[in-house]
């Protein structure tokens, strides 16, 4: 049996990675929260300054034997647009940032890899903007934000945002959905 391995990535609003990413089979366990900034304990009302370096992101814990690391950034690279400085759609500011926090030095040279080939596709009109750092910290969001999609389903951002979001996963991977 494999133990698991971590993941953190931050790829605009931490609702809409979360409810992407707990569909994928592999995945054991996804936090929201913050990294990548420097304030201590930051709320949720701290990192919408945008003041604190943080950004909004989602720290997943999953099974190497069932989806490895870089079948997780493809999903990553696929469901967000890694071209936008500080923002997804109509999500702006810092906190929104596409960023990936590596958790060892393979986690490192996967993602940089990944990305070399993404920018030496053209898929994108404009340069990948994604942050690769050291993780570091990371810091739980308040409670309220676990499993915020599937908890507020008729709330218009979920509606209008996350809903196409999982459509277009499903569409892209829907041979790696979980099974219910």
């Amino acid at each position: 049996m494999s133990k698991n391995k971590f993941a953190t990535f931050g790829g605009g609003c931490f609702w809409c990675t979360e409810a992407i990413f707990s569909r994928l089979s592999g995945v054991v366990l996804i936090l929201p929260g913050y990294s990548g900034g420097e304030k201590e304990n930051p709320t949720y009302n701290d990192v919408c300054t945008g003041a604190t370096g943080h950004a909004e992101v989602i720290h997943i814990e999953y099974n190497p034997a069932e989806v490895n690391y870089s079948e997780l950034l493809e999903v990553f690279f696929k469901t967000h647009d890694p071209t936008t400085i500080n923002r997804q759609g109509l999500d702006q500011g810092s906190q929104y940032r596409s960023i990936i926090l590596y958790h060892d030095s393979e986690q490192k040279k996967v993602a940089e890899e990944i990305i070399k080939e993404l920018s030496e596709a053209g898929i994108w009109d404009n340069p990948i903007v994604t942050e690769v750092v050291p993780f570091e910290k990371f810091y739980k969001a308040e409670d309220y934000h676990k499993n915020y999609f599937e908890n507020n389903k008729k709330q218009p951002y979920c509606e209008m945002t996350i809903i196409p979001k999982i459509e277009k996963f499903k569409q892209l991977f829907g041979d790696r959905l979980k099974k219910q």
